[in-house]
């Protein structure tokens, strides 16, 4: 571990993890965007992203399920060193985790000052009555034994809005940043990418992914395995 980048994390107060699938891909969960990754692997001739979006939920129901419940369900995963060095930092009081993941691995992990982002797999509801359902029963069918109504994951899909209050409080996170540390994201994703815009003008900014990022800010690019990174980092007094 580099010792300008441990002294970074040594001192600093108010870091702010930014965090993609990157992260989840040690706990044995594919990506979406690399060679082998989620979209990578469609041949219907669809893009990839259809699958997840509010318009194919509407209209071909039976096909999202079968999609979400194929491809985007890992119960047996668990935290890596990568989730567990985070929520330790946070349960310190010293960081937050805003994460696009939606496998419910930081909550695994006890990240505390949590935000997901696109939101949580495992938050299932009803469409039609609104109640909150049990994941294993949605695992079983989409249809809420209750009331008839289709039930889904609590997700964000492509389509849709996000939670403001998510977005707001994201912001205002990046705001009193004095570190903002990239993890496993290449950042292409908006609004997510949008809220480094919003980073306190202070602070400083590191990158820790496989791929080389291309930010157009200020920041240190650490282009190696994110689990060796976060397996070197000390714990800090």
């Amino acid at each position: 571990m580099d010792k300008e980048i441990q002294s970074l994390f040594d001192n600093a107060k108010n870091i702010v993890f930014l965090t993609g699938a990157g992260v989840s891909t040690a706990s044995n969960i594919p990506d979406y965007r690399s060679k082998n990754g989620l979209y990578a692997t469609d041949t219907t001739g669809k893009p990839a992203e259809y699958y997840l979006s509010h318009a194919c939920l509407v209209n071909e129901p039976d096909v999202f399920y079968t999609f979400v419940k194929e491809n985007m369900y890992y119960p047996d995963a668990k935290p890596n060193v990568i989730h567990e060095k985070q929520a330790e930092l946070t349960r310190e009081g010293r960081a937050s985790v805003i994460t696009q993941n939606v496998d419910g691995l930081y909550g695994a992990a006890d990240t505390k000052n949590l935000i997901e982002f696109h939101g949580n797999l495992y938050d299932v509801y009803c469409q039609k009555c609104h109640q909150r359902v049990d994941w294993h029963e949605y695992m079983q069918s989409d249809k809420h034994a209750d009331c008839g109504g289709t039930l889904r994951p609590g997700i964000v899909l492509y389509d849709e809005g996000l939670n403001q209050a998510k977005v707001v409080n994201s912001v205002q996170l990046m705001e009193k940043a004095d570190l903002v540390v990239i993890v496993g994201t290449s950042m292409r994703v908006y609004p997510f990418a949008g809220l480094l815009d919003y980073r306190n003008p202070g602070a400083k900014v590191i990158a820790v992914n496989q791929e080389k990022l291309n930010l157009g800010i200020d920041f240190k690019m650490i282009q190696e395995d994110a689990t060796k990174f976060f397996s070197e980092l000390k714990e800090v007094l």
